[in-house]
């Protein structure tokens, strides 16, 4: 089942990134996600399948018509 994830989307992944953060801004979706850490700015890419499995919760849903 495929979660539907937009650009603007904060997401809570379930390991921590390095600098302690959990949660990401989603940059750009696809096969592949660009992901953007709240807490450093840090920028990964991360394939669907991964991102999925590690996602914990939306905290927050882009606005439709909202760009960033």
């Amino acid at each position: 089942m495929v979660i539907p994830l937009n650009v603007g989307d904060i997401v809570r992944l379930r390991k921590p990134h390095p600098c302690g953060s959990v949660d990401w801004k989603v940059m750009r979706t696809g096969m592949d996600f660009r992901i953007q850490c709240l807490g450093c700015q840090h920028q990964a890419w991360i394939p669907r399948v991964k991102l999925e499995r590690n996602l914990k919760e939306i905290l927050k849903r882009a606005e439709e018509n909202e760009m960033d």
